[in-house]
């Protein structure tokens, strides 16, 4: 019995070193920092074209050469309105010749929305997903959901829930990205 608990002690102290040897190699990956979910490579984004808050159209087609971070959220929303300016603090840090952020909501109170951004004083792109057809093709299940898209329209990867967008760990992974696809 004494043996065997010795067997047991010496296995979880080299399962815990392990992980803490993996720790610091875990903790330089964004995608880890953020809990965010890799995307298989080579999975391409599906093609959009949605109308924003002043009425312009945006196509996915025109933002081919950019890393897009696309947030879909509503304002019912708690933890999607809590992270909104994060997401603004974001988009001012990097260079929008080399990237866009959207948001999207399925949410129709047009004037609702455009009060909210008023009252947090941010801006923030907001298209309409009136039929869902965009958060169907992109697989959104809950609120907040981002997905970052490389320069070359592939999915790169996702995070369902809240996040700090404007973290340290989040604008490396943005400027990684960017840098990866010139």
């Amino acid at each position: 019995m004494l043996m065997s608990l010795k067997h047991v002690s010496v296995a979880a102290l080299l399962s815990l070193m392990s992980i803490v040897s993996i720790s610091p190699a875990l903790a330089g990956d964004p995608f880890v920092s953020l809990k965010m979910t890799r995307l298989p490579a080579g999975t391409m984004a599906a093609p959009f074209e949605l109308t924003t808050l002043d009425g312009k159209v945006v196509k996915s087609s025109e933002l081919a050469g950019k890393v897009v971070l696309i947030n879909f959220w509503a304002t019912w929303c708690g933890p999607c309105k809590e992270e909104m300016p994060s997401l603004a603090r974001l988009q001012k840090q990097l260079d929008p010749a080399h990237f866009a952020l959207l948001t999207v909501t399925t949410d129709l109170q047009r004037q609702g929305i455009a009060h909210f951004l008023s009252h947090l004083g941010i801006s923030l792109p907001v298209l309409f997903d009136e039929d869902q057809e965009v958060s169907r093709s992109f697989m959104v299940r809950g609120l907040p959901t981002t997905v970052v898209i490389a320069m070359n329209g592939a999915l790169v990867g996702r995070a369902v829930g809240p996040r700090a967008w404007d973290s340290p760990e989040a604008v490396a992974m943005m400027r990684q990205a960017m840098e990866s696809g010139k």
